[in-house]
């Protein structure tokens, strides 16, 4: 697998992340107003210094009392049920994943208990907005389009995608995907604004990362842009696909997403996030769920305040 940097230019119109932080998508044709930009070079921390804060609420300041929680004393979390190993319900009717299981530690540390509801990612954003969720959890990439409709926490994660393809395919990687290539996406990811207005090729459009992969597999698409966390998750010995290419994005890192109203709310998730990178969790639960990657030297999580613990 290669992997490289990739930088996302915050200037590009995102015409389907905006869509989408309003309801959810239909499956017709995209605008794609956007005059091609090369989002495949290098990696800056401009966009990331802009919105990371420079420190936190000591957790002892935060007021729960003006969270403006659906339930006093719990988080009501939207998440995703099928992309592991982020957000999925596991065989015993958990829902776990990396993402998940971090924010019951910054929940616990806030002395608030965490109650997930399934949802589809196409209609996350706007059931944050309108309050049917006090956040979202989802490797929910922070672009600027996004931050219109939504608040975000400072970043847990890096962000990185994947191409996906069959192990006979021709598609070696992001430079083999044209015009004539059936690209599956998630709708109203930051996959499918980058192949819609970046690439400017007009992509098949599933509902869930399941979908898009099965027509992976039968063959009704070619090729399959995802984020490289699903992409691992998905493609399993024996599929007959292989991720062709992953490139690394520590610009838009990803984070929780929380009614841009709600800055109590932000503030007090800040500070739990702070406290679990403090304490060596964000470290061991990191370990646990990518035991093989590596975190970018220019890229770290939480506020400019905290340090990870050397391990």
């Amino acid at each position: 697998m290669k992997s490289k940097a990739l930088k996302w230019l915050t200037t590009v119109p995102v015409a389907l992340a905006v869509a989408v932080s309003l309801a959810a998508c239909g499956g017709g044709s995209a605008q794609t107003t956007a005059s091609p930009t090369d989002a495949l070079q290098g990696s800056d921390q401009k966009s990331l210094d802009k919105y990371t804060t420079k420190d936190v609420t000591p957790l002892d300041k935060i007021d729960k009392s003006k969270l403006g929680l659906i339930s006093d004393g719990t988080l009501t979390v939207g998440t995703l049920s099928d992309a592991p190993p982020n957000i999925y319900i596991d065989k015993s009717g958990k829902f776990t994943g990396y993402d998940n299981e971090l924010l019951r530690a910054i929940a616990d540390k806030l002395g608030l208990k965490v109650e997930f509801k399934s949802t589809g990612f196409a209609s996350l954003l706007a059931q944050v907005q309108n309050k049917q969720f006090d956040l979202g959890s989802s490797s929910i990439s922070t672009t600027d389009a996004r931050r219109k409709t939504v608040g975000f926490t400072n970043g847990y994660d890096f962000g990185y995608m994947a191409v996906v393809a069959k192990k006979d395919s021709k598609i070696k990687g992001f430079k083999d995907l044209t015009k004539d290539t059936r690209i599956a996406v998630v709708q109203g990811t930051v996959q499918d604004d980058y192949v819609t207005n970046t690439l400017q090729i007009e992509p098949v459009r599933f509902e869930d990362y399941n979908t898009a992969y099965a027509n992976l597999k039968n063959g009704q698409v070619d090729a399959w842009v995802a984020p490289s966390q699903q992409a691992t998750g998905q493609v399993k010995e024996g599929d007959g696909t292989v991720i062709a290419e992953s490139v690394v994005n520590t610009q838009n890192f990803t984070a929780y997403a929380v009614n841009k109203e709600n800055q109590p709310l932000i503030d007090a998730l800040n500070s739990g996030l702070d406290a679990v990178i403090a304490d060596g969790t964000w470290s061991k639960l990191t370990k646990e769920w990518y035991p093989d990657r590596e975190t970018p030297a220019t890229w770290s999580p939480g506020s400019k305040a905290v340090t990870v613990p050397k391990s």
